[in-house]
């Protein structure tokens, strides 16, 4: 049994669609297929939950948006309108505007996760309604059923005992010894023991596939992206990229750890734990080799991989009296940025300050900021950049770096980090 995961670019529209049905196709044996929310969904429903909490009277506008973006892409795919999957849709984003009827009683985290979640079930039902219209016949899997979480939105913990019994008594009895099965469910999400729906946080679909390939005991998860493989950095930002034919769980936990959107980071872990390879393949040509991520540690160890993250922030964190910043003040900083829910991306401390750099998630940094004011001297630098070289030489620093100035450098045996700006 192989676990595939299927991101938004690979469903974005009735086309995408279609050619997921063809690489479902390619495979004559058991599949459990993780699939994301449909193109940009998860920024459109971002939008509405954030209006949704502003009261700025837009938000059923923006859910509108979303809701035509969906019955588009089914009016093309099928072409029975009187099919139960159009009222199986529009029940779905039912369930959205009774959450967005009266105004916001619980915190943000919480609308979040009930709200944004609702695109991987839209994307999933779907998928699995086409593939049994062309005769590719699937069981739909709510993934709350499988994923069992504590109830931390928009960033919940795995409760892997938990999980892996409701996974194996779920799906175990699914599959039949006498034909393959496909089972498709969906990525990102999960549930608290309130029965409350929590996310795995962002790109966490990834996630997703290595929990169940972990408690399944899958033979490999294969990720289906536009690009050929996993390369060695994003081709939105630089030009000529390599391919990483082959690289170890260590190097992809490095890669993932720093930013490299590939791979969601927490992915790699339960794949190692059973040594369960990963592969990374193109749904645009799938019958190509791709990446391979398992225990070998030499072939492509070495080739520079460059990451970039944009839109940080720099924050300096000093006392206000100017004495030292000891363990104890280094606790509380650590507390409140627990707190808030704030995730550091690199951190460096002087005798009297201590700085850090961190997405500028503007739901979060603006509280994190006024609570840190109480007791510290706070400062802040926003419309940064943070690259990590791994494998670097002063050519590739060079050639990230010209026309930035470099505000903060950092450097180990294998790895170069630099926050920076434009001239």
């Amino acid at each position: 049994m192989k676990v595939f995961k299927f991101g938004g670019a690979s469903v974005k529209n009735a086309e995408s669609v279609k050619n997921v049905a063809k690489v479902i196709q390619l495979y004559s044996e058991n599949l459990i297929i993780v699939i994301s929310a449909m193109g940009k969904t998860t920024n459109a429903l971002e939008k509405v939950v954030e209006s949704y909490m502003a009261q700025d009277g837009k938000c059923f506008d923006l859910l509108n948006e979303s809701k035509d973006f969906h019955f588009e892409i089914m009016n093309e795919l099928f072409a029975d309108k009187s099919l139960k999957i159009f009222e199986d849709i529009h029940n779905t984003f039912v369930e959205i505007e009774w959450e967005i009827e009266d105004a916001p009683t619980r915190d943000f985290n919480y609308v979040y996760d009930q709200i944004v979640s609702v695109g991987e079930l839209l994307s999933t039902k779907i998928v699995s309604a086409y593939l049994n219209s062309v005769n590719i016949n699937t069981k739909w899997i709510d993934a709350r059923d499988l994923i069992q979480t504590d109830n931390t939105h928009r960033d919940a913990r795995i409760d892997w005992e938990l999980t892996e019994s409701c996974t194996t008594k779920t799906l175990a009895p699914l599959f039949n010894p006498n034909e393959n099965t496909i089972i498709i469910t969906q990525g990102f999400i999960g549930s608290s023991s309130e029965l409350f729906t929590t996310t795995l946080g962002r790109e966490g679909s990834d996630f997703s596939a290595g929990i169940l390939a972990y408690c399944m005991n899958a033979d490999s998860v294969t990720i289906w992206k536009d690009v050929p493989g996993m390369l060695n950095a994003d081709p939105k930002w630089f030009d000529n990229t390599q391919k990483l034919s082959n690289i170890s769980y260590h190097e992809a936990v490095e890669l993932a750890y720093y930013g490299a959107t590939v791979i969601h980071p927490k992915t790699i872990k339960p794949l190692q734990n059973k040594k369960i390879p990963l592969y990374v393949k193109s749904f645009v040509n799938p019958k190509e080799e791709g990446s391979i991520i398992n225990q070998n540690t030499a072939k492509d160890a070495q080739i520079p991989s460059f990451i970039f993250k944009m839109n940080q922030m720099l924050i300096s964190i000093g006392a206000k009296d100017y004495s030292f910043i000891m363990e104890d003040h280094l606790s509380h900083i650590f507390g409140l940025f627990a707190k808030h829910n704030v995730k550091i991306n690199l951190m460096q401390n002087s005798a009297i300050s201590f700085s850090i750099v961190t997405d500028n998630d503007k739901m979060k940094i603006p509280n994190l900021i006024e609570e840190l004011k109480g007791e510290y001297k706070v400062l802040f630098n926003e419309n940064l950049e943070l690259v990590t070289i791994r494998h670097y030489d002063q050519q590739t620093i060079d050639r990230v770096t010209n026309n930035k100035t470099i505000i903060v450098e950092q450097k180990s045996r294998n790895t170069a980090r630099m926050v920076m700006k434009n001239n």
